[in-house]
């Protein structure tokens, strides 16, 4: 998962911590590009990881842009999954070539709290500057998703980040 964040240092922000929930004040600034990257085979473990976040973002009064390759949003599943159906515009059937620059123009525009959008590769570090520049610039947050192959995945233990817990063990 390659992530960055931004936070404009005359910012400030207040933490309800009874309810857990992040509240912007006046003048926050902040820009984050997060990639996730989910197994075709199981699409929801991302929905269950991102859902929270694109509720909170739907409180907000910009929209939430879903850049789809060929999937369309359902009404359903967006009224059920408690995002505002007034906030959520999709543009489907892109290819990949434009997904990138149709990212960077939304984001300039600062008409949406969110960007999300399907990519088959990784980002260059030239093509990150410039989703984080135009995420800056916007006061957003991107989302890129890109799937991997279940058979891409070793059926053994992944060579990653371990995270060790007395909890588990």
């Amino acid at each position: 998962m390659y992530t960055s964040g931004v936070v404009n240092r005359s910012s400030a922000a207040a933490v309800n911590t009874a309810s857990q929930t992040y509240t912007p004040v006046e003048n926050t600034s902040a820009a984050l590009i997060s990639e996730v990257l989910y197994r075709e085979d199981q699409p929801m473990m991302a929905q269950m990881l991102l859902l929270p976040l694109l509720q909170q973002l739907g409180q907000q009064s910009r929209w939430q842009l879903w850049l789809t390759p060929q999937q369309k949003l359902s009404r359903e599943w967006v009224q059920s999954s408690g995002l505002p159906l007034t906030k959520v515009m999709q543009l489907r059937q892109m290819s990949p070539c434009d997904m990138l620059d149709s990212m960077v123009r939304a984001l300039r525009t600062g008409n949406y709290s969110v960007v999300i959008g399907w990519l088959t590769e990784e980002l260059s570090s030239e093509e990150h500057a410039r989703l984080l520049s135009a995420a800056e610039e916007g006061n957003s947050m991107v989302f890129i998703m890109r799937p991997v192959q279940s058979t891409s995945h070793p059926t053994g233990q992944f060579n990653g980040l371990k995270i060790h817990s007395n909890l588990y063990h």
